[in-house]
């Protein structure tokens, strides 16, 4: 049993990206961390699992070896439109593919070598802060663990954000997102993204030679058709480059990862003085970079600023959210106004084209969508 007088210098609750990384930055930098993860390592994450390269100095410098993970090197870039349409291009910084499974788990392993105190399989229940102390109540246990700051990387959506009463609650959010691990014959330095009415799907190859196909689209398109695969037949085939990779792929799952209500409605950074980082201060939308290399970049900028004004709340609570948005809020407003443009058939012909006719405008959409590297 924990200590009941023990008193944390940092609580993380959510052990995806941001909050392993956090966790192993400030652990090492001499922060004792508490993490909590409602799960079990290994886990499958809805996500689509390819990284920009701007992560890449900064996950060697807190101890991560991608090079023994066998990540696949990602250096073009498709774009299909719903009737087949096809567009082809450089990435200029590039990434990697790895799935969440793998990835998440050696950051854990990362974690646990360098000292957090990791509690898996814990849920939290209810975060208080008083008297310039958090007090959180967990499902394991009767006694709240006490921490002096708390950082919330829960991802998308849980119960702390209705205790808290967080505003992106009020409205529903129309998507949803599908994820399959797959063996197919398709182009290892490449993501593609092909569209469909009310829709998007990505694919890119991730280690064991397997590929994650990923794919985020309506309720209401889920609801014309009695189940993933009538709505996959009916819909996602009209592109036939989707139909070829449904034909002819072997899908890994029974059954695909399923998330449900996925709201890219603008979110607070600090709730009741909970530093949000990940998904949980920002969900990003598939087509503004990617939200795995903001989720780990957010770690950093937040460890650090923590790390050098411990001391003092107020300020790390105000740069900390200047410094989101200047980092993030323009790549996160960029890919809002993108994601109008897909998923409508004539509208998307329309980008395809442009791009084809304007190859100079397709560069300047790609590095609006990406970062810089970062160590």
């Amino acid at each position: 049993m924990e200590s009941k007088t023990q008193i944390y210098p940092v609580a993380i609750v959510g052990g995806g990206l941001a909050g392993l990384c956090a966790a192993i930055h400030l652990q090492k930098e001499g922060k004792q961390v508490i993490l909590f993860e409602k799960k079990q390592y290994p886990f499958h994450r809805v996500c689509g699992e390819y990284v920009s390269n701007e992560t890449r100095k900064y996950l060697k410098k807190i101890g991560l070896n991608l090079d023994e993970l066998g990540v696949q090197e990602i250096q073009k870039f498709q774009f299909t439109s719903p009737s087949g349409g096809s567009l082809t291009s450089p990435l200029d910084l590039g990434g990697f593919g790895i799935s969440r499974y793998t990835l998440d788990n050696e950051l854990y392993k990362l974690a646990l070598a360098s000292g957090v105190d990791c509690r898996v399989n814990t849920e939290v229940e209810q975060i208080t802060f008083e008297k310039n102390l958090f007090k959180i109540q967990t499902s394991h246990s009767n006694d709240p663990i006490q921490a002096q700051y708390v950082i919330g990387s829960y991802g998308k959506r849980s119960k702390i954000d209705v205790t808290l009463n967080r505003n992106h609650l009020t409205r529903r959010s129309p998507y949803i997102g599908i994820k399959y691990h797959i063996n197919y014959d398709y182009p290892k330095d490449l993501i593609s993204l092909h569209n469909f009415e009310n829709g998007y799907c990505g694919i890119s190859a991730i280690e064991d030679n397997k590929y994650c196909l990923c794919y985020l689209t309506t309720r209401e398109n889920l609801r014309k058709y009695k189940n993933v695969s009538e709505m996959e037949r009916n819909i996602l085939w009209k592109n036939p480059h989707l139909k070829k990779i449904f034909l002819e792929a072997e899908f890994l799952y029974q059954k695909p990862e399923v998330i449900n209500e996925i709201s890219f409605s603008p979110k607070t950074q600090v709730e009741n003085h909970i530093l949000m980082i990940g998904d949980t201060a920002g969900l990003i939308t598939p087509l503004c970079g990617n939200g795995m290399a903001m989720a780990i970049h957010g770690a950093k900028i937040l460890s650090e600023l923590l790390l050098k004004n411990f001391d003092n709340r107020t300020f790390v609570e105000r740069q900390y959210q200047k410094a989101w948005k200047n980092n993030f809020g323009f790549r996160v407003w960029a890919g809002r106004q993108i994601q109008s443009l897909f998923g409508h058939p004539i509208l998307t012909e329309f980008v395809l084209h442009f791009f084809k006719l304007f190859r100079p405008a397709l560069s300047i959409f790609i590095k609006a969508t990406h970062g810089k590297e970062f160590s």
